[in-house]
C-alpha cells in the first residue's frame, strides 16, 4: 500500500512537473517571437530614420539652392564641373556594361534602374567608390544640376580656358560661398573627379 502511495504521488509529481516544463517551453517560444517581431520593428525603425534624415538632409538641400545667391560666374562654374561629373558617372558606368549601353542612355536612366537590377546596382556602386563619391554627393549634385539647368550654361570650352583661370581658387571659392555641408562637399568632390579625368588623359 505504502509503495502504491509512493508511486501515485511519484507519478502526480511527473505530471506537474511536465505541465511546468511545458509552460516554460511556451513561455520561452513566446519570448523568441516577442524579441524577433523587437528586433524587425527596430530594423524598421532604423530604416525609416535614415529614409526620414535623408529627406530632411535634400529638402534642406533644395531650400539652401532656392535661398543661396551665387554669381553668374559661380553657377557657370559649379555646372560645369557637375555637368562633366554626371557625363562622367554615365559613361563609366555604361562601359562596363556596354550590352546595356541603349538601355542606359541617361544618368537618370541608371539610377532608376539599378535598384531592380543587380548588375547595374553592383558597377554603380564600383564606379562611384573608384571615383570617391557616394550615394548622397550624387543626389546633391543632380539636385544643383536641376535647379540651376535653366540659368547655367555649360561651355566645354569653359574647362579648357575660362576654368583655368579659376580653377586655382575654385576650392575656396566652393568653401566660402556654398552654405549647405551637403552640396558643398559634393562639389568638391565633382571637381576632384573633373581634375582626375584631366590629369588621367594628360598621362595617356
Amino acid at each position: 500500500m505504502k509503495m502504491t502511495k509512493e508511486a501515485i504521488s511519484l507519478h502526480s509529481l511527473n505530471k506537474t512537473l511536465n505541465r511546468i516544463e511545458n509552460k516554460l517551453q511556451t513561455l520561452e517560444n513566446k519570448f523568441k517571437e516577442l524579441d524577433s517581431t523587437l528586433e524587425k520593428l527596430t530594423q524598421k525603425f532604423e530604416i525609416q530614420g535614415t529614409s526620414l534624415e535623408e529627406q530632411v538632409s535634400q529638402d534642406e538641400m533644395w531650400t539652401s539652392l532656392l535661398e543661396d545667391r551665387f554669381t553668374s560666374v559661380e553657377i557657370k562654374l559649379f555646372y560645369s564641373y557637375v555637368s562633366e561629373t554626371i557625363s562622367c558617372l554615365h559613361n563609366q558606368v555604361t562601359q562596363k556594361l556596354p550590352d546595356l549601353a541603349r538601355s542606359l542612355p541617361t544618368l537618370a536612366s541608371i539610377l532608376r534602374r539599378k535598384s531592380k537590377n543587380q548588375r547595374i546596382r553592383l558597377v554603380w556602386e564600383s564606379v562611384l567608390e573608384s571615383l570617391g563619391l557616394q550615394e548622397g554627393h550624387v543626389r546633391a549634385l543632380c539636385t544643383f544640376f536641376i535647379t540651376h539647368s535653366f540659368e547655367a550654361q555649360y561651355y566645354p570650352v569653359y574647362s579648357a580656358n575660362q576654368r583655368q583661370k579659376y580653377t586655382g581658387d575654385i576650392i575656396t571659392m566652393i568653401t566660402k560661398v556654398v552654405k549647405n555641408q551637403m552640396l558643398q562637399e559634393s562639389l568638391l568632390c565633382a571637381v576632384q573627379v573633373v581634375e582626375n579625368g584631366k590629369a588621367e588623359k594628360k598621362g595617356k
